[in-house]
This record gives structure tokens, sequence and C-alpha cells, in this order.
């Protein structure tokens, strides 16, 4: 029997749980996360998924496309949390932006953090028009956006200036955290000492 075979018997017996194309995804995601893209093969990830190559290809046809295509997801599941979060404090930015700011520390200081899987593509992919790098510009686009918004709402007179300032922030705690978990302490008290002078300066 061809591991082919093999492969879709498995995709048989597993009828009931998640789509081919949602566990391709789930392994993929956990395998570029731990391991780096560059790091992680097609076969490899066909192998952990327990898919056919041919069912990866129906749906993923290159591997850049499975690489945008995970960070698409991820992209989505992460402004759902900050939604989930903004509807938690509606009318009150400045508790919203410290919820959020708050929700980032926490992330980074678990034990499987490994960096923030944007800033970690973008890097292996220098390249301006990968789809992957596309979709990880774009992610950091929609933050800083997010950010001026309600640094706008708090009241400050420059928001895109303090906007760009706590996106520096976010952005090296997501770096320096995986070299150390104390990454995320200071985030929140400087990012709030931002905030605060600002508002005098207004």
């Amino acid at each position: 029997m061809s591991k082919a075979t093999v492969a879709t018997a498995k995709e048989a017996v597993n009828a009931g749980s998640p789509s081919v194309r949602d566990r391709v995804l789930d392994t993929a995601a956990e395998l570029f996360y731990q391991e780096g893209v560059r790091a992680v093969g097609v076969d490899l990830v066909v192998e952990r998924s327990g898919v056919a190559k041919t069912s990866l290809y129906r749906h993923f046809a290159t591997k850049d496309e499975l690489v945008a295509a995970v960070l698409e997801r991820d992209d989505v599941n992460y402004w759902d949390a900050w939604d989930r979060i903004a509807k938690r404090h509606k009318n009150a930015p400045g508790d919203e932006l410290k919820a959020h700011l708050q929700w980032i520390a926490r992330d980074i200081a678990t034990p499987k953090y490994r960096g923030c899987p944007f800033l970690n593509v973008a890097t292996e992919f220098p390249a301006p028009d990968h789809p992957a790098r596309v979709v990880s510009v774009r992610h950091k686009v929609e933050l800083r956006r997010r950010l001026s918004a309600l640094v706008k709402q708090i009241g400050i007179a420059r928001p895109d200036s303090l906007a760009s300032q706590i996106a520096l922030l976010v952005d090296g705690a997501y770096v320096y955290g995986q070299l150390t978990r104390e990454a995320a302490q200071p985030l929140v008290p400087a990012a709030l000492a931002l905030i605060s002078a600002a508002e005098n300066a207004g």
C-alpha cells in the first residue's frame, strides 16, 4: 500500500474530525511557529497531519500559499480576541487600551510563547511581495490603526505619533519575549507612562 493510500485511509477514519484543510492548517501553524517556516517541509506537515500530499495540494497549491493561509487565520483569531476585549470596555478607550496591553503581556508570558508569528515570518521572508509577508505587514498596519483610534478617543492631541510609539513597545516586547518572559512586565506601565506624558503635554 502506498503512502498516499495510507494517508487517504487515515482521512477516512478521521471523517468526523476537523476538515482536511483545518487539520493541515492546525499542523502547519504549530510546526511553523515552533520550528520556523523554512525549517518545515510540506512532507513533515503531511506526516504530522495524517493527510495525503495530494489532499494538501488540493487546498494549498504551494507552501507559500499555506504559510499565508496560516497567517490569515492567525490574523482573524487575533482581531476576534481584540474585539472581545473591546466589547467589554465599550465607551472606555483608556480601559480598553490597557486591557489590550495586558492581554498581549499575558500571551508573551506563556510557556509556549515563541514570538509574534507575523514578525517571525516577516523576518524569514524579506521580499515585500511574498504573500505571507503581505499578510504580516497588513496585520501590523491594522494594529497601528486600531491603537491610533483608541488614542484619539482618549483625547491625545497627536494620536498617530503616540500610536506609533505604543506599537513600537508592543513589537519590542513581542521580539524580546522570545529571550525572556520578563519582557512582558514593563509593557503595560511603559505604555501608560507614554499616554500620561502625552496627556500632560497636550
